[in-house]
């Protein structure tokens, strides 16, 4: 655990080289392997190292009890999703969902938008949207999904408003969430400035 608060410390000083290497070590320990393997899988992505990140987290899936493996298949997803591999992505959302339970919502809300940017029609976007809004899934890191479904179904003030909301809140918590979801909150700023003043 001493190591885990070391990696943090140097995670939340963007130090991702010396964060993986602490990761890599606690690994070796082989306490809470899955949540290393994820420590290790978020220094990588923030090192622009997709494929070793995503190599974590397969081991976080194999490694990891069976109450997390839809986490960290979503988590894998999310990964490949934001590096545009919207394939493989696809492929780790499905997962996510067949292992899902409470989080089911989000991960079906994520599985549409990676099929929605690999250019595939997708016909319930706005029941998946009632569904994640309703769960408590739907708050937090839900606020992004839902930001990007309703994009994608053209609801321009609505994906305004759960993307507006889900910057403001990941900004305000703790330095490692925001570090930790860079490349989410860069995405959603992108999407932001690309939307139209008013919604159709």
């Amino acid at each position: 655990m001493l190591l885990r608060q070391l990696y943090l410390s140097h995670f939340e000083q963007k130090s991702f080289r010396r964060a993986f290497e602490i990761s890599e070590q606690s690994i070796e320990l082989g306490v809470l392997a899955d949540v290393l393997h994820q420590d290790a899988a978020r220094a990588a992505a923030a090192l622009g190292e997709i494929d070793s990140a995503a190599r974590h987290l397969r081991l976080a899936v194999r490694l990891g009890p069976a109450s997390r493996r839809a986490f960290h298949w979503w988590t894998l997803g999310s990964l490949y999703f934001l590096a545009d591999r919207q394939r493989e992505a696809i492929g780790a959302f499905e997962r996510a969902a067949r292992w899902g339970t409470r989080d089911k919502p989000l991960y079906h809300g994520h599985l549409a938008v990676a099929r929605c940017a690999a250019g595939e029609q997708v016909d319930d976007l706005d029941e998946l949207i009632e569904k994640l809004a309703a769960v408590p899934a739907g708050q937090g890191y839900g606020r992004f999904v839902l930001g990007l479904l309703a994009f994608y179904d053209r609801r321009f003030d609505d994906a305004r408003e759960y993307l507006d909301m889900f910057v403001a809140r990941m900004t305000r918590g703790r330095p490692a969430t925001a570090i930790a979801l860079d490349a989410e909150l860069e995405h959603a700023r992108r999407v932001l400035a690309s939307l139209p003043r008013t919604g159709h």
